[in-house]
């Protein structure tokens, strides 16, 4: 049944609730066509093609992995190229490494230069090189601000959404707000207005209580529910960091998040990355929520991939040192001389499922928090995040410990490095 240009690929198949041990995947005009055990592939007159293919022991694959908040790699920062060019190289730093679906993220900064981010990474969205932007900012707590340049921060402006909306050409898929910041929620807000324009609210970087967090979720979910939206459920930008700490008085966002991941109406972030959260609080948000509610992301900026040093993440400077990025506070400033914010992570993403399932995780769950799970938040189920018929062919060959061998993109080869 296979034409002779079909692709395929054999090893130990990761589904959604299970891995099938002897496994294949075939593919053909750049989705897939089948994907399940050999003996099923045989039994339904795949065999001539199937047979002559043999997996290197241990080898699994993978769905390709999906992003929903990087700022770069590979020396590229997002929030600052000037050319779709540039930015490209960050992209595939990522891809290289299984990250085949990806938003570029922005960070807080001057309203003229994000809208003009904006609109030379949408011409990386329009080209299909990556699925969209997210916007952290600039409508965030100064008290939980992290690695944000406070004097960018603003109370929400419905116009500058709107501004955003348009230059990023329609491709804005998620922005993340502070549901105390004024202007944010309530009618007329920020928030209405991002469900108007088909972006996605993601609650974060918030000084907030419990109470101004349930107010913003429970708007967000009756409007995405009005809208009849594609996307969703909200998310939680990277939950626990850039947030006020969860405590059994005052629990804050926290709480809020965790009780609307358990009943369906949230997905959480976690960077499990091994630097922001300890692994005992990654696996515990999984007991907790289930791993349809939790998306793996990397919040990876310019240094993901390459040395330590120096690097910039929008107006603010950040100091790498063994993989942690923090920024540098400025000269005179109250914090000169102390230890800066983290400031973005520096793994790949499949390091951090990699992460997860050492930290007990296991492996079906890990990985479908890293596709299947923000594929759906990106209303992409049955396109990219899965192994299945119909879908397109992204592939992410790993051996036994998860890391990268071979990765293919509609079904076509990445090159990868010759450091790699």
């Amino acid at each position: 049944m296979t034409d002779s240009g079909a692709l395929v690929v054999r090893g130990r198949l990761v589904q959604p609730s299970s891995v099938v041990d002897d496994g294949v995947v075939v593919a053909s005009g750049g989705r897939v066509t089948f994907a399940g055990s050999v003996s099923d592939a045989l039994a339904t007159g795949y065999g001539p093609a199937v047979e002559t293919v043999l997996p290197a022991p241990g080898t699994y694959l993978l769905p390709g992995l999906v992003d929903l908040h990087n700022h770069g790699g590979g020396g590229v920062s997002f929030p600052d190229v000037t050319t779709a060019e540039e930015a490209l190289a960050g992209v595939l730093e990522h891809r290289r490494h299984g990250t085949t679906t990806l938003l570029a993220s922005l960070v807080t900064a001057r309203p003229e230069v994000l809208l003009e981010r904006a609109s030379v990474l949408a011409e990386l969205a329009v080209a299909g090189e990556i699925e969209g932007l997210h916007a952290e900012g600039p409508f965030l707590s100064y008290h939980r601000r992290g690695a944000h340049n406070p004097a960018d921060l603003q109370e929400g402006s419905v116009d500058l959404v709107r501004d955003l909306v348009g230059a990023a050409r329609g491709y804005l898929r998620t922005m993340t707000v502070a549901p105390e910041v004024p202007g944010v929620t309530g009618p007329g807000g920020v928030a209405e207005a991002l469900v108007e324009a088909g972006v996605l609210p993601s609650l974060g970087h918030t000084d907030g209580s419990t109470e101004q967090a349930e107010a913003l979720i429970a708007q967000v979910t009756a409007a995405l529910a009005a809208a009849g939206s594609r996307l969703g459920p909200m998310t939680a930008t990277h939950l626990f960091n850039g947030m006020r700490p969860l405590h059994h008085r005052r629990p804050g966002p926290i709480a809020a998040c965790l009780a609307a991941a358990a009943r369906g109406d949230m997905v959480v972030e976690l960077i499990g990355d091994g630097v922001h959260l300890d692994p005992a609080t990654v696996r515990s948000v999984y007991y907790m929520v289930g791993p349809d509610q939790v998306v793996l992301v990397t919040d990876a900026m310019a240094a993901a991939g390459v040395a330590d040093g120096r690097y910039e993440l929008g107006p603010m400077s950040v100091e790498v040192l063994d993989g942690v990025a923090r920024v540098v506070p400025e000269e005179g400033s109250p914090e000169a001389g102390e230890e800066g914010p983290i400031a973005g992570g520096t793994a790949h993403l499949i390091d951090v499922v990699r992460l997860a399932v050492a930290g007990g995780v296991p492996l079906v769950d890990a990985v479908r928090s890293a596709t299947a799970v923000p594929a759906r938040v990106l209303g992409l189920t049955g396109e990219v995040g899965s192994l299945e018929p119909g879908a397109r062919a992204d592939v992410l060959i790993t051996d036994a410990d998860l890391r990268p061998l071979r990765v293919l993109r509609q079904g076509v080869d990445v090159a990868r490095p010759s450091r790699s």
